[in-house]
């Protein structure tokens, strides 16, 4: 089975209409990046409860993105750039057309940056969401949002 895909199109600025292929990352890689960031989170000083632990991005959701603002930007930098690998510019007609790796000057808007991490992070919680009971789904989701 493919990795799942989403297309991101930016609705404002200089980005206005453009077009960017979101990947999931790899199982493995995936885990492993969850598992970097959730370190990086405790070595920063946010208490993590012991069954975020092994939930990966899902973890990241239930404490939410607002405990990486804890984490020192030299910690956190790699962390940010490993996630626009998963992104590529989407040429026109979509997917059809092609895509190919991000250049710098692909990206002109910080906000579109911001929205494409977060497009990255949707994607990938999409299937951990999905497999979590619905208890706990609607909790880690609304926790992920404050």
């Amino acid at each position: 089975m493919a990795r799942k895909t989403s297309t991101f199109v930016a609705t404002s600025g200089r980005d206005k209409g453009k077009r960017f292929l979101i990947t999931e990352m790899p199982a493995h890689r995936s885990e492993e990046w969850a598992g970097r960031a959730l370190f990086a989170v405790m070595q920063s000083g946010v208490e993590v409860p012991d069954e975020v632990l092994g939930a990966g991005f899902a973890g990241i959701a239930a404490i939410g993105i607002k405990a990486m603002t804890k984490v020192p930007f030299d910690l956190a930098k790699p962390l940010f750039d490993e996630m626009m690998t998963c992104v590529q510019f989407e040429f026109a007609g979509g997917q059809a057309g092609g895509a190919r790796a991000l250049f710098e000057d692909d990206i002109e808007e910080v906000a579109t940056r911001l929205q494409l991490r977060k497009a990255v992070l949707d994607l990938h919680l999409e299937s951990f969401i999905d497999a979590v009971p619905s208890t706990q789904a609607s909790g880690s989701a609304s926790q992920a949002d404050a």
